[in-house]
Parts: structure tokens; C-alpha cells; sequence
């Protein structure tokens, strides 16, 4: 996609003028509201306000100000299987009371679910070449998003969320879950020891992560913040990509994510409530799954 100045000639918002911290007085302590309890060592990375059960943010602005788009990629094969009940789940969970752009990413023309959507949510479909289908799908998916992103979400949005189809909402994913820089933690390496982490080791790529080095390993069903954030992660990742190509490299997408937020951290950590694999044993930290993936998928 072309390339803009990383501005866009518009400064980015700042989330400061729509929010601020507020005591929630009465608020029910999650799981997960202290991490030492979980992982004995320091969350550098950023705020983990989504962690506490009802997030740490309060609106100060009418519901409906805040533009949201949610961008899902689905794969012919699992359109009918998967996209019906990741759009009934976030018609009713995703964002509620506020204004939201579902994109649907595909190849061909699914059918649309017989729902209703709520007020303020509007369904797009964009199609993608079908002879790119086939090439890596997580590039294509990522060059087609960073295409639109450029050619009218930039103007659109406040925050956009890229997402994989197999995912289901079980509960409220909100405006605790909005920043300038959103990263999901991995539901299966959270609770792992860094030293284990599937990082690209090979020095020549250009997703390699040292050893001993590494806060969190990512995962890449849900990436988050504004427009430009999410821009900007598309554009290294597909950098790093041709650079590894063009060495006989081939690392994955999650390992190309972790590189990105290994050098630019998050603002924002969703904690593995927000993306659980139904097939894991939850261990007593977790009470509270908000997103989960499609047991089939799972």
C-alpha cells in the first residue's frame, strides 16, 4: 500500500482528551488484578488496566462519540463456520452503546448472519484478489487492512481493532480495553517461563529476539489502538517480512508481532481472559473470560 508520512499530516488523539483515571470505589478485584501474584516480575511494558475486571477507564463523553472499527479476516473455509457466531457474540459484547464498524475481510461474498445489528453498528465486506488468497494469509490479510487504513480509516476512526474470525465474546469487551497501543497476552505462554518463549531465535531474521531478553509473548488474534498504531505495526511487519524473504527467511506473523512490540512497547496489555483457548484447563487466576476461540477452532 502507498506509503504516508506516519502522521498522516494529523496529529494522533490522545486518549487523555476523551480519558482520565478514576477510582472505581466499589470495584470488584479480578483474578488477574495483581500480576506479582501470577508472575513474579515487573509489567514494564505498560498499563495493565484490562486486566482488573471491569477495566480501569471511565468514558467522559457521550457512548456513541467513540468511533470503533473491528476488522476480521476470514478464510473461505471457515466463513460459514465461524463468522456467524463471531458477529452474533459482537453485536452484543464488542463496544456496546457505541459506535462500530464491523470489516470483514474475504475473498468471496459470505452470507450476511440473519441478526439485527444494534444501533450504531454498520457490517462492510472487502473483498480480497482470490488469486492472493493462497499466498501467506496473514500478510495478505495485514497489506489489504493497511491499505484501507490509509485510503479512509485514518478519517473514520478512533480506535481500530484487527481481529481472526474464530474468536467468540462472553462478555463486555469495552473502553477499558482502548488505547494508543493494544497487545493481547498469549493465553498458553502467560503463564510460561520467558526462557520459553517461541521467539524468532535466528539472528538473521528480522523478528529475532535474543535469549533473556522479552517481556510477554503475544498473541495475534487480537491487535488494537489508533489508526496510525495499527499502521504503523503493519508497515514493520511487512518491512520485516521482505527483508526475511529476501534471505531465505520465513518466521511467522506472531513472532514478526512480538518483534514489533519488543521495540515499541504497548500502552495497553489485554490479559488471556480476552483471547482463552476453551481446551486449556483454566488455571485459578483465570475466573473471567471475556473473548474466547471457537471451541472447533480450538
Amino acid at each position: 500500500f502507498p506509503l504516508v508520512p506516519r502522521n498522516n499530516g494529523v496529529e494522533e488523539p490522545q486518549l487523555s482528551t476523551w480519558f482520565k483515571p478514576k477510582p472505581r470505589g466499589s470495584l470488584r478485584p479480578g483474578p488477574l488484578t495483581d500480576p506479582v501474584e501470577v508472575r513474579p516480575r515487573l509489567l514494564s511494558p505498560g498499563m495493565l488496566g484490562s486486566l482488573a475486571s471491569g477495566g480501569l477507564w471511565w468514558p467522559l463523553f457521550p457512548r456513541e462519540h467513540v468511533g470503533t472499527q473491528a476488522s476480521c479476516s476470514v478464510c473461505p473455509r471457515f466463513a460459514d463456520e465461524y463468522l456467524e457466531v463471531f458477529l452474533q457474540s459482537a453485536n452484543k459484547y464488542f463496544m456496546p452503546g457505541h459506535r462500530v464498524v464491523f470489516y470483514i475481510m474475504t475473498n468471496d461474498y459470505v452470507k450476511r448472519p440473519s441478526m439485527e445489528l444494534r444501533p450504531l453498528c454498520t457490517f462492510q465486506l472487502l473483498l480480497m484478489e482470490e488469486e492472493q488468497w493462497w499466498s501467506d494469509m496473514d500478510l495478505i490479510r495485514m497489506k489489504v487492512l493497511g491499505e484501507h487504513i490509509v485510503a479512509h480509516i485514518l478519517e473514520e476512526a478512533d480506535f481500530l481493532f484487527s481481529m481472526t474470525a474464530d474468536l467468540v465474546f462472553q462478555d463486555d469487551f469495552g473502553v477499558e480495553t482502548l488505547g494508543t497501543s493494544v497487545a493481547q497476552l498469549h493465553a498458553w505462554w502467560y503463564f510460561r517461563n520467558t526462557q520459553n518463549y517461541p521467539y524468532e531465535r535466528r539472528p538473521q531474521s528480522s523478528a529475532y529476539i535474543p535469549f533473556g531478553q522479552g517481556d510477554f509473548f503475544y498473541g495475534g488474534s487480537i491487535i488494537g489502538g489508533t489508526p496510525q498504531r495499527v499502521l504503523d505495526f503493519i508497515r514493520g511487519y511487512m518491512e520485516g517480512v521482505i527483508h526475511d524473504l529476501k534471505i531465505g527467511l520465513n518466521s511467522t506473523f506472531e513472532r514478526h508481532l512480538n518483534k514489533f512490540f519488543f521495540l515499541h512497547k504497548p500502552t495497553k496489555l489485554l490479559s488471556p481472559e480476552y483471547g482463552w483457548d476453551p481446551t486449556f484447563n483454566p488455571p485459578p487466576q483465570v475466573h473471567y473470560v471475556k473473548v474466547a476461540l471457537h471451541p472447533e477452532r480450538s
